[in-house]
């Protein structure tokens, strides 16, 4: 115990010496650190912004305005295009705020972040998997938010994002005429991704693996399902 008192004031001693003095910067107002943080915000400083919006919550965590700081730093690193960063203060946000009103944007902002960084169908579909879980799960939750419908037009997109890349790596097993694979993908999208518009190609393909494999009576079966449910579609012209 003496041991440490001796210690504590060697530190307090060393503090005071001149070239090696530790200031001790007291804590901002909240109102100051908030208007130092949107006028960054507005000249387009977005990463300065998110710290200092950051700095608010972190240094008064019971204030009202602690799940509006997360908000507006999560917004920040969003507008700076620092996805990452905003989905960390998103979840954030998440953890200690459940209960918000805002979580229903929360859930939105979370959800763009990640439809920001959908790319090329031809790679793994990875971010489109999680914008498509977010907004599925606010629209779930919170239908008659003002966001649900955007939410809404994003989960088509990215449906039929998916089952198209589902939908080239199918086409590639049947080039390398690995039948049962790409009647797996075929009819995954047929099962799981129906109100896009692949399913009409994945039921033609359909026809044509199973032909290729000798089985003409499945062939038919899915031949006729596309006539049933896309008379006019232009893969159903393709039958013969």
């Amino acid at each position: 115990m003496k041991r440490l008192v001796f210690a504590l004031c060697a530190l307090v001693v060393l503090a005071g010496c001149n070239g090696s003095s530790v200031k001790v910067v007291p804590e901002q107002a909240l109102p100051d650190i908030y208007e130092e943080a949107y006028k960054e915000f507005k000249k387009e400083h977005y990463e300065v912004a998110a710290e200092k919006f950051a700095l608010a919550e972190t240094q008064y965590p019971a204030s009202p305005w602690a799940a509006d700081a997360l908000i507006m730093s999560a917004y920040s690193h969003y507008m700076d295009e620092d996805f990452a960063g905003a989905i960390m203060v998103a979840d954030r946000f998440m953890r200690f705020h459940p209960g918000h009103t805002d979580v229903p944007y929360v859930l939105y902002l979370r959800g763009m972040c990640y439809y920001r960084q959908v790319s090329d169908v031809r790679r793994e579909p990875g971010m489109s998997v999680y914008a498509l879980n977010q907004f599925q799960q606010l629209v779930d939750r919170f239908p008659n938010s003002e966001y649900a419908k955007n939410a809404k037009n994003k989960i088509v997109i990215l449906k039929n994002y998916i089952a198209g890349k589902i939908m080239y790596a199918a086409r590639n097993d049947m080039a390398a005429q690995n039948w049962p694979s790409a009647i797996t993908r075929f009819q995954s999208v047929i099962t799981d991704a129906q109100e896009t518009v692949m399913t009409a190609e994945a039921l033609y393909r359909l026809t044509e693996c199973y032909t290729a494999i000798g089985l003409p009576e499945q062939a038919a079966g899915y031949a006729e399902m596309l006539r049933k449910n896309f008379p006019d579609n232009e893969w159903t012209k393709k039958l013969k």
